[in-house]
């Protein structure tokens, strides 16, 4: 960081406990230390003390970032960012209490999640060959993105022992370390043990012989890569669609819900630690049933 002093040291132990602590990732640290760092320095050019600020202190900081121009989203994130680390502060007993309990976050209303429609999902999931290793793959690929809901991050993360064929499940390591066991279901298993069986051993260079995903290299497969990937064979069905393995992971929750699914339970498959992350998917599900009884309720 570039504000100095005692501020700045004790961010920097903020930020080694939310590693080690709370097991937090690299990309999720760097926006906290970022947002930290803004922070500091407004209080710098003010001629503030960051340790001894009022929540009036703090109302103006916020009042700066909204003046110039920032998103409500991102004036929320910082907020949330400095009252965490107060809250850091009082419960080490450096401070006496947290000045920015008392504000309140600039939220708006929550974007509702993406789904990929059932005719471009249909033609996507069948794009990829099935004579040729790379098409092996994409086609486990896909089939397990949509059949667990999983982040691409923990696909592209799994190796050959995460994968029970007898049990028919993949055991995934999520965010913070949490590890979770999956369920895959019969046509998502077939795929990949069609690839693991004679696509990627064509694959396999010995670079990488745990990875489950190989790129053409035998190095294990990327998040971007998969993203590419995909990219790549919507383009090849007659859709005009965007598609991302995010949009997969909202389709899978979505289409859980809409068949009766309980909230507990996807909650778990997803691996989400609060239960009201899981609820947007709530809003979407209502939004189709509004949308079906508007259209076909007579007096609607």
């Amino acid at each position: 960081m570039s504000v100095t002093g005692d501020f700045a040291l004790r961010v920097d132990g903020f930020l080694v406990r939310l590693r080690v602590e709370r097991g937090l990732s690299p990309h999720t640290i760097r926006a906290y230390a970022a947002d930290l760092r803004v922070f500091g320095e407004w209080a710098e050019r003010h001629g503030h003390d960051p340790l001894a600020l009022t929540h009036r202190d703090l109302r103006i900081y916020l009042a700066e970032q909204q003046r110039a121009g920032y998103a409500r989203t991102t004036l929320a994130r910082r907020l949330s960012s400095v009252r965490s680390f107060y809250a850091s502060e009082v419960e080490r007993g450096r401070l006496e209490e947290n000045p920015a309990t008392v504000l309140s976050s600039q939220r708006k209303s929550p974007r509702l999640p993406r789904t990929v429609s059932p005719r471009v999902l249909d033609a996507l999931l069948e794009t990829p060959p099935d004579d040729t290793p790379a098409g092996l793959r994409d086609r486990a690929i896909l089939e397990l993105l949509y059949a667990t809901g999983i982040r691409v991050s923990e696909l592209t993360g799994l190796d050959i022992e995460d994968v029970d064929f007898a049990d028919g499940a993949v055991r995934v390591l999520g965010k913070g370390s949490r590890e979770r066991i999956v369920p895959v279901h019969r046509r998502a298993v077939e795929r990949l043990r069609a690839y693991l069986g004679a696509g990627r051993p064509a694959l396999d260079k010995g670079r990488e012989p745990d990875a489950v995903f190989l790129n053409r290299s035998g190095t294990r497969l990327t998040p971007g890569g998969v993203r590419r990937l995909i990219d790549k064979h919507v383009s090849r069905t007659a859709e005009s669609a965007a598609v991302t393995p995010h949009m997969l992971r909202h389709t899978f929750a979505t289409h859980l819900l809409e068949r009766g699914a309980d909230l507990r339970s996807v909650q778990e498959l997803l691996g989400h630690i609060a239960l009201s992350t899981t609820q947007i998917y709530t809003h979407v599900s209502t939004a189709r049933l509004r949308k079906t009884h508007g259209g076909a309720h007579p007096r609607a």
